[in-house]
């Protein structure tokens, strides 16, 4: 199974924060990607998003440096493949669907990448779910 994951989602399996049906959801996308034939596809912007968020995690003291690095390692573990195409449709498709559903570009891209790939889309992002309802992605 492929699908598109989110930052959104990726970020819960560190902080575990949110609403518990939130924590839940996310826990059963990783959990799904302990199966060796999942893959979890990304735009290009995903490992900026997830380091920024760790950055920020830090600098406000939620974690510390090592359960990062535990965290880091733990990504590694998983099928995350980087899409090569964001870059080449971000003036163009990305930038449309973003002015079509009201979206910032970085989860544009999120939905871009979905829709181009055939796949579903693992969000936490209440925003980016209601537009992929809209753009007829299914959710993961």
């Amino acid at each position: 199974m492929n699908f598109v994951l989110d930052a959104s989602v990726t970020m819960c399996w560190l902080l575990l924060d949110g609403k518990s049906v939130e924590r839940t959801y996310a826990l059963k996308v990783l959990d799904a990607m302990k199966d060796r034939e999942t893959s979890a596809l990304v735009p290009v912007t995903w490992g900026l998003e997830v380091s920024n968020v760790i950055a920020k995690a830090e600098t406000k003291g939620l974690i510390n440096e090592a359960q990062s690095e535990a965290f880091l390692e733990m990504l590694a573990a998983v099928d995350i493949a980087a899409d090569s195409a964001t870059f080449s449709k971000a003036l163009s498709d990305t930038l449309q669907i973003a002015r079509r559903y009201r979206l910032s570009v970085y989860d544009a891209s999120y939905l871009e990448l979905s829709m181009r790939e055939g796949v579903p889309l693992a969000t936490l992002d209440q925003d980016l779910g209601k537009a992929a309802n809209k753009a007829g992605v299914k959710r993961f």
